[in-house]
C-alpha cells in the first residue's frame, strides 16, 4: 500500500485477501462483510487443495472476463463468466446455500465444478 494511500482497504479498492486481513465474517460464519454489504462465505468444509484449485480458477476466469471486455468478444465472455460461475459454485458462494446441504451434497458440489474447470487428461 502507498504511504499517500488513506482509509481502510476496502474504500481504496483493495481486495481483503491482498491487505494481509480477513474480512469480518457474521457471527453465524455465513457471510463476509465487505464496504458494508454481505457477500456469502465460500463453504469451510472445503479442503485446501480444492479450495486453492478453485480459487485459481476463479482467478483465471476473472482475467478471462476482463480480457473478453477489452477484446469485444461476445463468446469468450459468455464462457469466461461461465467459468467464474461454475468456480463460485465450487466454492459454495452460489448455488444452494452450503450451511444447507450435508456433507455428501457438499463435497458432490465441488466435485462437478472441478470436474467442469479442470482440463480432460490428456490436456494437462
Amino acid at each position: 500500500m502507498s504511504r499517500f494511500a488513506r482509509g481502510t482497504p476496502a474504500q481504496q479498492g483493495t481486495a481483503w485477501h491482498d491487505a494481509c486481513v480477513p474480512a469480518p465474517r457474521t457471527p453465524d460464519g455465513r457471510w463476509i462483510v465487505v464496504g458494508g454489504r454481505r457477500w456469502r462465505a465460500a463453504d469451510p468444509e472445503l479442503p485446501e487443495p480444492v479450495r486453492a484449485r478453485l480459487l485459481h480458477h476463479l482467478g483465471t476466469a476473472r482475467s478471462a472476463v476482463r480480457t473478453a471486455k477489452r477484446t469485444d468478444d461476445d463468446a469468450a465472455l459468455a464462457a469466461a463468466r461461465a467459468r467464474v460461475g461454475a468456480a463460485k459454485h465450487g466454492l459454495g458462494e452460489r448455488g444452494t446455500p452450503w450451511w444447507e446441504q450435508d456433507s455428501e451434497a457438499r463435497r458432490a458440489r465441488w466435485t462437478a465444478a472441478l470436474d467442469e474447470l479442470d482440463p480432460p487428461e490428456g490436456q494437462r
